[in-house]
């Protein structure tokens, strides 16, 4: 589910990242000339330049907590494989704190560890699941796609044949595209 949760979060970022700038830089070169061209051309740089900074950006910034993960299992395995008992309390005093009486917690944290103690551990200590890591290039694909994405809307809205009223049609797809 975090996961999920993680996709959409720089899905929506992306996308109003591009409704935005895109916005920003097409209405502010449709200020200084009325060359259709011209805003054309700055508009698809803003994209192209925009699109590659984002999956830059989500690419290093999955890269570095997919590394803190996986520093923190190591950090929990060796934790395991050198005091198991003291995990073990760790892990029922986990579940005691979400309510368990002390005795069912010792069970549930004695069972979780028999079956998979680095994956019982990880998961309520840290919030990690263990088996489940998120992709770098994944994660820069997906926000490449919602920067461009979100840039066509401005980038058509102010060369469309509105010559006239470009900005104002441009501002109003935006606040319309972000309310």
């Amino acid at each position: 589910m975090a996961a999920k949760l993680n996709w959409l979060r720089a899905g929506v970022l992306g996308a109003n990242d591009g409704i935005v700038s895109t916005a920003g830089l097409v209405m502010g070169v449709a200020g200084a000339t009325t060359d259709s061209n011209a805003i054309l051309i700055a508009g698809i740089a803003g994209l192209v330049a925009g699109s590659i900074s984002m999956a830059g950006g989500e690419y290093t910034s999955v890269s570095a907590q997919k590394d803190s993960e996986k520093a923190a299992l190591n950090k929990e395995r060796i934790e395991l494989a050198e005091n198991p008992e003291l995990e073990l309390r760790e892990l029922a005093w986990f579940y005691e704190q979400k309510g368990l009486s002390n005795e069912l917690a010792e069970q549930v944290a004695a069972e979780l560890t028999a079956k998979d103690a680095l994956k019982a551990h990880a998961e309520a200590e840290l919030g990690i699941d263990s088996e489940q890591h998120a992709s770098p290039g994944q994660a820069a694909i997906s926000s490449f796609v919602a920067f461009a994405g979100g840039s066509l809307l401005p980038l058509l809205a102010v060369t469309g044949p509105w010559v006239d009223y470009r900005i104002q049609v441009t501002v109003a797809a935006v606040i319309a595209s972000l309310a």
